[in-house]
C-alpha cells in the first residue's frame, strides 16, 4: 500500500473555499495511486471562533490559572473540530473518510501536558481504515496519555509533528505538509521582495533554517522524518505549485536557478526579541563557565549565540528570561553587562563547508549598512549574528544579496 500523510494547516481549512481545495488534494492524491492519511491543525488563526488561542482564552475566562491538564483537554476541541468538519467535506464530495482523534489514531503519549512527546504509535486502526477505502482524518497537535488516556498536546508546532510521526510509524511514502504559502523561500517574502522558492532542501539545513526562526516547518518534525528518510514535501493548499522537498539527498536547486553546489547558502532567517548578555569568568578556575552554565540551566534558563572563553562568555535569551537570568548572576555574584532590543540574523547552507570567505561575505554585508556586530557564532553550515533589533530587516536583505539568493 502506497501510504501518503497529508497534513492541512489552519488557514487550509479555515474556509469552505479552502476545505474544497483540501478534498482536490485528496483526491489527486487518490488518483497517483496513493492512500492519504490526512492530518489537520485547528480552523483559522488568532481571533477565529475556533482557532486554539480562542479555546484557550475561553477556558481562562473561567479561570486564568487553569491547570494544565484541563487546558489541553480545551486545547484539543479545535482540531476534534476540525477534523469532523474536513471529514464531512470528504463525505460530502463522495469520499469515505472518518475523523480520528490522535488517541484513536493510537498516538500515546508521556504525561507532559502542554509539551508532551510521543512514546509509541498503534497503526491498527488507521491501517484497518485504509485496507476498507477509507481516509483517516487524524487530529494533529494531540494524542492521550497510556496511563488514563488523558488528552495531551504536542507543544509548538505539534500538527507537524503528528503528520512527521504517522508517516514514520506508516513507513509512508511522502508526507505533504500543506499550508497558504507555495515552499520554503530564501527569505522571510515580506522583508525581501525577490526571495526565491526552494526546490529542495536536505534535513539538516531546513532543522537550521527553522531553529534559526524560519517558521514554515518545526524542526522536531523534520527530525522525526529523518529516522526513516520519509521525504516531506512543503507547499500550498491553495495552488499546482510543486513546492519544496525536504529529503536526505536533496541538493538544495533555487526554481529556476543553479544549484547549491554552485551557491554558498540556501536561505537567511531572523529571530528577535533577544537579550545578550556578557558575563565575566574566573579564568584561574576552568570549571567556571561549566558553573555558570549549569546555574542557568538548574534555573529555567535557556541560552543560545553561546561564546565561551576563559575569561568571558556572552550568549543570549529571549526577554521573557532576561530577568531570571539576571537573578541568577546576581545570586552567584556574577559580574555582567546586558544589551536588550537584540535580534538575530542567520545564514544557512550546506554549500559553506570548506569553503574560504563566507565570513568575510557575511561581515562585509553589514558593515556596508554600517551594522555594527555584537557577536558571531558559526557552524560548518551556518553564521549567525546578534545586532540591534532595529536593523533586522536591512541586514536580512543585505545578506540575501551579498549571498546571491
Amino acid at each position: 500500500m502506497n501510504i501518503i500523510v497529508q497534513k492541512f494547516g489552519g488557514t487550509s481549512v479555515a474556509t469552505v473555499e479552502a476545505r474544497n481545495a483540501v478534498t482536490n488534494k485528496v483526491k489527486e492524491a487518490q488518483k497517483k495511486g496513493y492512500s492519504p492519511v490526512l492530518v489537520v491543525s485547528a480552523m483559522g488563526r488568532r481571533g477565529d471562533p475556533y482557532a486554539t488561542d480562542t479555546l484557550i482564552n475561553v477556558l481562562k475566562a473561567s479561570n486564568a490559572t487553569v491547570n494544565s491538564r484541563e487546558m489541553d483537554a480545551m486545547m484539543c476541541c479545535g482540531e476534534l473540530i476540525s477534523a469532523a468538519v474536513v471529514a464531512a467535506t470528504l463525505q460530502a464530495a463522495g469520499i469515505n473518510a472518518l475523523a480520528l482523534t490522535g488517541g484513536q489514531a493510537g498516538i500515546v503519549t508521556d504525561a507532559h501536558f502542554g509539551s508532551a512527546k510521543i512514546k509509541n504509535i498503534d497503526t491498527c486502526q488507521i491501517m484497518n481504515l485504509l485496507v476498507a477505502g477509507a481516509v483517516p482524518v487524524v487530529c494533529g497537535f494531540q494524542g492521550i496519555t497510556e496511563k488514563n488516556g488523558d488528552f495531551t498536546t504536542l507543544g509548538r508546532g505539534g500538527s507537524d509533528t503528528s503528520a512527521a510521526a504517522l508517516g514514520v510509524a506508516l513507513n509512508a511514502k511522502l508526507v505533504e505538509i500543506y499550508t497558504d504559502v507555495e515552499g520554503i523561500m530564501t527569505a522571510d517574502p515580506r522583508i525581501v521582495k525577490d526571495a526565491n522558492i526552494l526546490q529542495e532542501i536536505s534535513y539538516g539545513e531546513i532543522c537550521q533554517m527553522a531553529h534559526q526562526g524560519a517558521k514554515v516547518i518545526h524542526p522536531r518534525a523534520v527530525e522525526i522524518a529523518m529516522q526513516k528518510n520519509i521525504p516531506l514535501v512543503v507547499k500550498s493548499t491553495f495552488s499546482d505549485a510543486c513546492g519544496t522537498l525536504i529529503g536526505a539527498n536533496c541538493c538544495s536547486k533555487i526554481c529556476g536557478e543553479i544549484e547549491i553546489n554552485e551557491r554558498i547558502a540556501s536561505g537567511v532567517t531572523y529571530l528577535t526579541d533577544l537579550v545578550q548578555f556578557r558575563v565575566k569568568l574566573d579564568d584561574t578556575d576552568l570549571t567556571s563557565g561549566k558553573k555558570l552554565f549549569d546555574e542557568l540551566a538548574a534555573g529555567g534558563v535557556s541560552v543560545g549565540c553561546l561564546n565561551l572563553q576563559p575569561e568571558l562568555s556572552m550568549f543570549a535569551v529571549y526577554t521573557p528570561d532576561k530577568k531570571n537570568a539576571e537573578n541568577i548572576l546576581q545570586r552567584f555574584a556574577y559580574e555582567y553587562e546586558l544589551t536588550d532590543n537584540c535580534g538575530k540574523v542567520s545564514v544557512v547552507g550546506a554549500g559553506m563547508r570548506g569553503v574560504t570567505g563566507v565570513m568575510a561575505t557575511f561581515v562585509s554585508a553589514l558593515a556596508k549598512k554600517n551594522i555594527t556586530i555584537l557577536q558571531t557564532v558559526d557552524s560548518d553550515t551556518t553564521i549567525s549574528a546578534i545586532i540591534d533589533d532595529k536593523y533586522v530587516i536591512d541586514a536580512v536583505q543585505a545578506l540575501h544579496t551579498a549571498f546571491k539568493l
